[in-house]
């Protein structure tokens, strides 16, 4: 662990198993799920929530969450046979969102979630089953794919589905700004952007608390990607400023609970963390940039410390070009194509 990390407090001892729950405040229950990727867990959070238990976030729909889920939800299990009378969801990533249909029709609740992240989700997952686009091909082969990646992109397209159980048809709309009464207290509704496109987080003034999603993680940066929908836009731009919206809005003594990792304090220093280490990767990659043209995929070793593999390659170009776009958007560099399509970045 850095210098940097060490200067986080994780009070709250080891993660819960699946199926089990650790308390980390009065009627705040952690939850974990396991998931099927290098990233291999996601925190939930139950709330009391009169009679029940307010949820936020749900893991992936697989078998081993949903044997999770029949274990917390059982007469004997950590949620004491009590029902769940709200499921919120952070935002629409899939080990967010994933069994929030089953739970919401299993158990007769509502999903709240912010309209951004809703239809989003709708339309990825309208894609499962369909042909690659030629859009998606033309954007991955700019960043400079080889033949081998863009099949793989071709097979791979519309899998964003495939660990989503059914959404309900309605939901209950989040707003930036909302005060919502869980239980005994209030917790207001604080949207932010560039890891998702309008992210929900919680935070409980009485409590203490905030439930941060992905936009603030204590051991790992929030990914912040562009996508062949919106080849053009500044999501890194939009990430920052909710980083400073956060240090404005939230005190600094909160306990964090995050999506990955665990809970954590204080805010503040991991924000100004983050914030410092974005801006030295944006230095290095103008530095790099100063030695020629590049393209995207030739700076994933200026931004990544580990090898890129297939597994990552999706990830990866989709950050990478973030960064990019920061520093087009702001003039720093400039972009052109060769005859094959291929966009080569250099410095202004």
């Amino acid at each position: 662990m850095n210098q940097e990390r060490q200067s986080l407090n994780y009070p709250c001892g080891p993660a819960p198993m699946p199926g089990t729950a650790v308390e980390v405040a009065p009627g705040v229950l952690w939850l974990r799920m396991s998931l099927p990727i290098s990233l291999d867990h996601i925190n939930l959070w139950a709330v009391r929530d009169g009679q029940g238990w307010a949820i936020f976030d749900t893991g992936m729909h697989t078998p081993d969450t949903l044997d999770a889920w029949q274990a917390l939800l059982a007469s004997d299990g950590p949620l004491g046979g009590l029902g769940i009378t709200r499921v919120f969801a952070t935002h629409m990533h899939p080990d967010h969102i994933g069994m929030a249909g089953w739970l919401t029709e299993t158990l007769g609740c509502a999903l709240w979630m912010t309209f951004g992240e809703y239809m989003n989700c709708r339309v990825l997952v309208a894609d499962c089953g369909r042909a690659a686009p030629a859009q998606g091909v033309n954007f991955y082969r700019r960043a400079g794919w080889d033949a081998k990646a863009i099949e793989n992109y071709r097979v791979r397209f519309g899998g964003y589905g495939r660990y989503i159980s059914p959404l309900p048809q309605g939901y209950r709309r989040l707003r930036d700004g909302d005060s919502l009464r869980i239980g005994e207290h209030d917790w207001q509704v604080v949207v932010g952007e560039g890891h998702s496109p309008e992210h929900a987080c919680f935070h409980c003034p009485a409590l203490q608390l905030l439930i941060s999603g992905d936009q603030v993680l204590p051991r790992i940066s929030s990914n912040v990607s562009v996508f062949p929908t919106e080849p053009y836009a500044d999501p890194l731009a939009l990430w920052l400023a909710s980083l400073e919206k956060l240090k404005r809005q939230i005190p600094d003594d909160v306990l964090v609970l995050p999506s990955h990792n665990e809970p954590f304090k204080p805010l503040h220093a991991r924000l100004d963390q983050l914030h410092d280490s974005q801006h030295r990767a944006v230095e290095r990659l103008q530095q790099a940039l100063l030695d020629g043209p590049r393209r995207a995929v030739d700076l994933f070793s200026v931004l990544f410390k580990r090898t890129i593999d297939d597994g990552l390659l999706t990830m990866a170009t989709g950050e990478c070009l973030a960064n990019l776009n920061y520093l087009l958007h702001r003039g720093v560099v400039r972009v052109t194509e060769d005859d094959e399509g291929v966009a080569w970045y250099c410095s202004a």
